[in-house]
């Protein structure tokens, strides 16, 4: 048994698409080899049995003098333990490729799907200011696959391309015609075929284009379906999406063209091969050179050759389709991160016995979060002081900001995310055990858990989850409420106690009772340590050591909750909301 994914996927060959897939046959060699053996051996035997049966044929039944047949018992029962023999074999290679040809595929699509999902861990947003969201989705979701494919159907090749050599070497032993026609027409078959494979291959390479368009626009469109819906855009959206399924839909109308005369001249070359053999084999059994034993073979082998030419035709195909996969995968790959291991590491920050927390700036804006300070950001447009946050956090990594003096963007993103932790106004839960939600890397005590959601005043999402602590969490915690999540979110950033937290709307979904304790626990918790709240809320600033007000995206005013209010009428009107 295979433990998938595997732990390490080995590091993706990047210079071309067939060394990409070159590079993914390498790294499972040993089951490719093995469902190959298995493949040979399943190939054989099936096409041995016609070539046993018509021995049998001669052997087991002899003409007598007086014209009449003579059953040979002892040879007959020969020839049937060796068919039986070969039916068994041919069961349980097939059944053992089989397993090897699935291993293959997932090994493959896994390997793939972990080489997109650790570039897009180091790499961040710089993939998707290059590549389409719905590009990236659909390089998992569809691209991996196509790479399996390729791999599956290598242990099938390998039997059909041995099993197709035994038939023309017996063939042309038998009889040089038959084995000639056959050593001709196969190759000719498969050229013809591959003719048609080509243009399968253009037009598969343009319905992936459409389709991972058609996937970007649903994703844009349902990352923006509150604000189409409080613009009334819905329809204009949801026409440009059926137009664009239209088109997705024609191309695919296109490949099924193509795909289905492929189909019908795999039935009809083969077809018309054993034809052929068939034919040829009859005259030749009637002119005597051939016994009828061996046109009972010739014809059997005639009809077994579809299976390998239909084989090498799939093979063909896969393989274009998964040359188009492995070039989209390349498209995300390629797509050079940040920061590579290694750069700058600042002073380690706040640390118990006196040590001083890290400053950070954002010189885009002028917002300081000093050492050791809650600094609150507010404007009048949330958005700015979130994307002030991002640009700290460095979820957007078009960002000059600087921890310490060391701009963050040098900073390998493992260390900087043990050092600086961003929480947004939505965080992300996992189904499954809270606790595992709450503390991911296992490294608190239940007792410190505990005080963290005591320090979010999230106790009652904790009392909703049955079984607490130690209960399952539904899908995106769906089954709390909006203010629960984000306590929970809030508790599970305060847990990490890194050296900078900031937070993004921390209380924008629960009453004002709930904000007040998670104002004043948060003071307490946060108390010397580095901390960058963006919120409006007036409860969140009065327990702030400063604010900094924000017009057009830059600085304009900061001070204390109080002074602003009393000498800076823009902020006024941004905390009361227009209220005096």
């Amino acid at each position: 048994m295979r433990d998938l994914p595997v732990p390490d996927p080995g590091l993706p060959d990047l210079r071309g698409p067939w060394r990409y897939l070159g590079g993914v046959a390498r790294a499972q060699w040993r089951t490719l080899v093995w469902g190959s053996a298995l493949g040979v051996v399943y190939m054989v035997a099936l096409a041995a049995i016609p070539v046993a049966l018509g021995r049998g044929l001669d052997d087991g039944f002899a003409t007598a003098a007086d014209g009449s047949t003579v059953v040979a018992w002892p040879s007959l029962l020969a020839w049937a333990g060796v068919l039986a023999g070969l039916v068994l074999l041919q069961a349980v290679a097939g059944t053992l490729r089989h397993r090897a040809a699935v291993s293959c595929w997932l090994q493959s699509m896994y390997r793939v799907t972990q080489h997109v999902s650790r570039h897009l861990r180091r790499a961040g947003t710089s993939v998707t200011r290059q590549v389409p969201t719905g590009e990236v989705v659909a390089t998992v979701a569809s691209d991996a696959d196509k790479v399996g494919g390729a791999m599956d159907v290598v242990p099938r090749f390998a039997g059909s391309l041995a099993a197709a050599v035994a038939v023309a070497v017996y063939l042309l032993g038998t009889s040089p015609t038959l084995g000639t026609v056959v050593l001709v027409g196969m190759p000719l078959c498969v050229a013809v075929l591959a003719l048609v494979v080509r243009p399968l291959h253009t037009r598969q390479h343009a319905q992936r284009e459409v389709a991972g368009k058609l996937t970007t626009l649903g994703a844009d469109t349902v990352a923006g379906l509150r604000v189409l819906r409080g613009l009334g855009g819905e329809r204009v959206f949801a026409d440009r999406y059926r137009a664009r399924s239209a088109t997705v839909r024609r191309a695919g109308e296109e490949v099924a063209r193509v795909q289905a005369v492929l189909e019908g001249l795999q039935v009809l070359l083969p077809g018309l091969l054993t034809a052929a053999v068939v034919w040829l084999g009859a005259r030749a059994a009637v002119g005597g050179s051939i016994s009828a034993g061996e046109l009972v073979a010739f014809y059997g082998l005639s009809a077994f050759l579809v299976m390998p030419l239909r084989t090498g035709v799939e093979a063909l195909e896969k393989w274009a389709r998964a040359h188009v996969g492995a070039r989209k995968v390349l498209t995300v790959l390629r797509v050079d991160p940040p920061v590579l291991d290694g750069g700058a590491d600042p002073a380690a920050g706040r640390r118990p016995g006196g040590a001083t927390a890290p400053g950070l700036v954002d010189p885009g804006s002028g917002v300081a979060l000093r050492p050791g300070e809650i600094t609150a950001i507010v404007s009048a447009d949330p958005a700015e002081a979130a994307r002030v946050a991002a640009r700290l956090g460095r979820t957007d990594d078009d960002t000059l900001a600087e921890l310490d003096g060391v701009p963050v963007t040098s900073v390998p993103l493992r260390r900087l995310r043990r050092r600086v932790v961003l929480s947004e106004a939505e965080p992300a839960l996992f189904s499954g055990r809270l606790l595992d939600t709450l503390d991911p890397w296992r490294d608190h005590t239940t007792a410190e858990v505990l005080a963290a959601v005591d320090a979010a005043s999230a106790q009652d999402a904790v009392a909703s989850v049955p079984g607490g602590l130690s209960g399952r969490l539904s899908e995106r915690g769906r089954s709390l409420s909006g203010g629960q999540r984000q306590r929970l979110g809030l508790a599970r950033a305060l847990l990490r106690d890194p050296d900078v937290l900031l937070l993004v709307e921390p209380t924008s979904a629960v009453d004002a009772h709930t904000e007040q304790r998670v104002a004043t626990r948060l003071r307490q918790t946060r108390a010397g340590r580095t901390t960058g709240v963006a919120t409006a809320s007036p409860l969140l600033l009065a327990g702030a050591d400063r604010v900094v007000f924000l017009v057009d995206g830059r600085v304009a005013a900061e001070g204390g909750h109080e002074e602003l209010l009393a000498t800076v009428p823009g902020y006024r009107r941004t905390v009361t909301r227009g209220e005096d």
